[in-house]
């Protein structure tokens, strides 16, 4: 049985949570997952273009287009196949060359994929 001052005692009292040793490995452990699995990605992402690379396929071997003044991603994509719907095209195109967004400048040189070489 509680008397009423061992109630109040209890209830003025703060409990201060206490991390062990083993608990701080678990919680920097489990902090630093996602950027292990990252790392895995990269390295996994790199491995394999690594491996095409060594294989002989390099964007040289593919057709490309050098981008003239007033050109756009949509007019080469239109150029290149004009019965294609230009945004697969372009899809394709990007994905290639790595570019983002559907910005190119005059002189730049894309490659094309090879089901668009002449």
């Amino acid at each position: 049985m509680t008397t009423a001052g061992s109630t109040a005692r209890s209830a003025g009292t703060s409990t201060r949570l206490r991390i062990t040793r083993r608990g701080r490995v678990v919680l920097s452990t489990l902090a630093s997952l996602p950027i292990a699995a990252g790392a895995a990605l990269a390295i996994l992402a790199g491995g394999s273009a690594a491996g095409s690379a060594d294989q002989g396929m390099s964007l040289e071997s593919f057709p490309s287009v050098t981008v003239l003044a007033g050109d756009s991603l949509w007019s080469i994509a239109e150029r290149i196949d004009p019965t294609a719907d230009p945004r697969d095209v372009i899809a394709e195109i990007t994905a290639l060359n790595q570019i983002g967004g559907e910005s190119v400048h005059a002189g730049q040189t894309l490659f094309l994929p090879a089901v668009y070489g002449n």
